[in-house]
């Protein structure tokens, strides 16, 4: 097994995680006893992915422990409802959930581009929904061993080389590796049509692509055991931002460089420019606030109360403290009223970007809004 495999062995990543584990922001927060009870009741959180993917991953993961803590412990089922790069089911809940607290979205950045680009499949309204948890992740971008690079370093030999990537289309959270690698002058054929992340891995599991992308919660579940058998090679994450809104390491995979360090590696300066503030921007909303659990419009204060507190309990366990780190990554949750200011944010574009980034869409996927 080589060092670069090694490093990204899941005992490592733990190890590593254990040590400065800062994940449970919430745990000093105190929230009132509500009067809600869901006792004798099942929760439906619909996920608008196809199982498998990193949405399909964390929703699992949290379901269990939310409902140990929700009023009544009533068992959180997770319904798929994967189509229309994730409107599908975010339409679905808009038109149908019932605000009594047993009906519950989570959503993605491949939810939120379409809302912020103004894509006529969007028929659902984030102000009409109640945020009760964001929770952010990063991205890992790999590639096939066929292809003969072995770190950033190598990457001006995908310049020439024929390179295919699973999308699930680019108005979806592939539109930050798609625009990351336009920005890096590497050419990609976007193969869309795919209903999730996952399908999009095991397109690259298959052969039938040779680059890919995944979220910090699929890539440690999913793609992790094909590093080690080398058949995938990591290359860059996206980064974080710190507090100035610089882009930092992944705190999840320290070892990698990110998308900027990777564009000064390549050309000799850092990237700005229209073109990198707008892939900021899209970075911002799809992995600052990248996932979330929403309620719909007109849930009660009481069962707002009930989730947030429930929410809060679960970032707070011991058992989210020793699991997550291996499946969400080190990322701090942000629950209440911080997963509204989160969204807010996250939501948030100015026009000249939603233009240009609109214009690149049609002018490079012929994208009509």
């Amino acid at each position: 097994m080589s060092k670069q495999t090694k490093q990204f062995s899941l005992s490592n990543i733990v190890r590593k995680a254990v040590v400065g584990l800062g994940i449970a922001v919430a745990s000093a927060t105190t929230f009132s006893v509500s009067a809600a009870d869901f006792s004798g009741e099942r929760v439906e959180w619909i996920i608008p992915f196809k199982e498998g993917g990193g949405s399909d991953t964390w929703a699992r993961f949290y379901a269990p422990m939310l409902s140990q803590h929700l009023p009544g412990e009533p068992p959180v089922v997770v319904k798929n409802v994967p189509g229309g790069g994730s409107t599908k089911g975010a339409n679905q809940f808009q038109r149908r959930a019932k605000k009594n607290g047993l009906n519950v979205l989570g959503t993605s950045g491949s939810t939120q581009f379409p809302y912020l680009l103004g894509d006529k499949r969007v028929r659902y309204e984030y102000k009409d929904w109640t945020p009760v948890l964001a929770s952010p992740t990063g991205g890992v971008f790999y590639v096939s061993k066929d292809l003969g690079v072995n770190s950033a370093a190598d990457l001006l030999k995908l310049r020439d080389a024929d390179l295919k990537y699973a999308s699930q289309g680019a108005t979806s959270l592939d539109l930050v590796p798609l625009l990351a690698l336009d920005i890096l002058d590497i050419p990609v054929q976007a193969v869309f049509g795919m209903k999730g992340r996952g399908a999009g891995r095991l397109a690259f599991e298959r052969g039938e692509v040779n680059v890919d992308y995944q979220t910090s919660s699929a890539f440690l579940k999913k793609v992790t055991p094909l590093v080690d058998e080398g058949k995938a090679i990591p290359i860059m994450t996206w980064g974080v931002l710190d507090a100035n809104g610089e882009l930092q390491r992944d705190p999840t995979f320290p070892d990698l460089p990110h998308f900027a360090e990777v564009y000064e590696m390549l050309n000799g300066k850092k990237p700005e420019g229209t073109e990198f503030n707008v892939w900021k921007s899209f970075f911002v909303a799809g992995f600052a606030a990248q996932k979330g659990i929403f309620l719909p419009k007109g849930t009660s204060q009481d069962v707002i109360d009930a989730w947030t507190a429930a929410v809060a309990e679960t970032v707070a366990s011991e058992e989210f403290k020793s699991r997550s780190p291996q499946i969400l990554g080190m990322y701090p949750q942000a629950v209440g009223e911080n997963a509204v200011k989160a969204f807010n944010a996250a939501l948030d574009i100015s026009d000249a970007d939603r233009e240009w980034v609109r214009n690149w869409l049609t002018t490079k996927y012929n994208v009509s809004f």
